[in-house]
């Protein structure tokens, strides 16, 4: 694809909060204005002349890449193979949830299984889009703050393209992810503090060195890499849209990138409805959950997010102040859809559930969408005939020590055969 006909894709960036339009290549992350977060406008009309279900239908490339037509970039994957990281980004398996479907007397209940991806998250499909943008832009170095998840996918995808990256995590992020991030390649810098206090250093040192930030809620084009989930969906639904798409919810990015994803295919005619978009967020980091119930019952023109404390177990959603949180809750008003908050008890539970039933081991923030489900469904919140996907953002291997509080621990016998016995007897 020319690059030059690939550009009249996007029209520009538009201001999540005031709504102020820019040229995209005018501004690198916020609005200059007021410092809300951007969205890339695209114009839609254009690529429908070159982008359809037919197309894609006849496409093999069986990863994020297959959409290239709707996102902002202007490299063709085809001629310039060399900015692409050559991973296996996306299309991950939509499961049909057959055992806790029984379980629950709920037919039509799927499972995306993201900790399929290269770092064994949702994130890489965000830090490959953000690598070949930066690239575009002639950047060296990339950094991003992270809990993990967002550091490990960035690392991986500089390790693929041998790139230079710094990652900042706080100094409590699981030994399982800085394990990751280390054998990538990373400079790891942890910090004394929150995740929040890691994402405020990272765009210091971004301003400070040149380096190309990626961190969420700060950068335009990760909610640009995370909406190529609801694509898969549609696609993997046969083009039937689930009624309701719960996601685990942290920063807000995912789940404004997931709605972003069902507009886009709306607006270009592949799909003729939109889902409901239900955002579980642990009760011990509830910032957006709390923004959207206040905005339900009292809807204000300017949405605000008040930030907490957040101390859950589940480490990829613990923010104390959403970085994409306006757009977060936008997107649940706009899809009509609602919040639910669990327990960090729940949220354990849910990942011992879905691996004993389903075989698909979840970190606590991944297993969040399901313990919300359960709690939406006890709550009579979601009608017994309608299709649900959950969202499973990441691999459980990433935090062990969490599912062992779960997993229960094994029998200790003797090598011997009669030991062997007396267990299958009580068993």
């Amino acid at each position: 694809m020319d690059s030059a006909v690939k550009m009249k894709n996007i029209l520009g960036l538009k201001c999540i909060d005031c709504g102020k339009e820019y040229n995209d290549s005018d501004v690198k992350y916020v609005c200059p204005s007021c410092g809300g977060n951007l969205d890339v406008v695209y114009n839609y009309p254009e690529i429908k002349k070159r982008f359809t279900r037919s197309t894609l239908t006849t496409d093999e490339n069986l990863s994020i890449w297959r959409y290239l037509p709707i996102l902002p970039l202007e490299s063709d994957f085809s001629c310039q193979l060399n900015l692409f990281p050559k991973l296996q980004i996306g299309w991950t398996p939509l499961y049909r949830a057959e055992n806790l479907s029984k379980k629950y007397n709920f037919p039509n209940l799927y499972l995306k299984d993201d900790g399929r991806n290269p770092s064994a998250s949702f994130k890489d499909r965000a830090s490959s889009v953000v690598v070949v943008k930066g690239q575009e832009l002639g950047v060296k170095t990339f950094t991003t703050a992270s809990t993990g998840n967002a550091g490990c996918a960035l690392a991986c995808m500089c390790a693929n393209l041998q790139l230079p990256c710094v990652i900042f995590v706080p100094k409590t992020a699981p030994k399982a992810k800085i394990a990751q991030l280390l054998l990538f390649g990373a400079k790891v810098i942890a910090v004394h503090g929150t995740y929040d206090d890691a994402f405020d250093l990272s765009l210091k040192a971004s301003d400070e060195f040149g380096w190309y930030c990626r961190s969420t809620g700060y950068n335009p084009y990760t909610r640009e890499g995370k909406k190529t989930a609801a694509y898969e969906i549609c696609e993997q639904l046969k083009w039937i849209v689930p009624d309701k798409v719960f996601v685990s919810v942290g920063d807000g990015n995912i789940i404004s990138g997931i709605w972003k994803g069902f507009r886009d295919f709306y607006n270009l005619g592949f799909i003729d409805k939109l889902p409901q978009l239900i955002a579980v967020q642990s009760e011990k980091s509830n910032a957006i959950a709390k923004g959207i119930k206040s905005q339900i019952s009292n809807p204000k023109p300017k949405i605000k997010i008040e930030p907490v404390r957040a101390t859950t177990i589940a480490d990829s959603i613990s923010v104390d102040m959403p970085r994409d949180g306006v757009a977060a809750v936008k997107a649940v008003i706009e899809s009509k859809g609602f919040a639910i908050e669990v327990s960090d008890e729940e949220i354990l539970k849910a990942i011992k559930e879905i691996a004993e039933n389903e075989g698909v081991f979840s970190e606590p923030a991944a297993s969040t969408s399901f313990a919300g489900f359960k709690k939406a469904l006890k709550e009579n919140k979601i009608k017994e005939n309608e299709t649900v996907v959950c969202l499973i953002t990441g691999n459980g291997l990433k935090d062990v020590e969490s599912a062992m509080k779960v997993a229960g621990v094994p029998v200790l016998i003797e090598p011997n055969i009669e030991e062997v016995k007396k267990i299958i007897k009580t068993a």
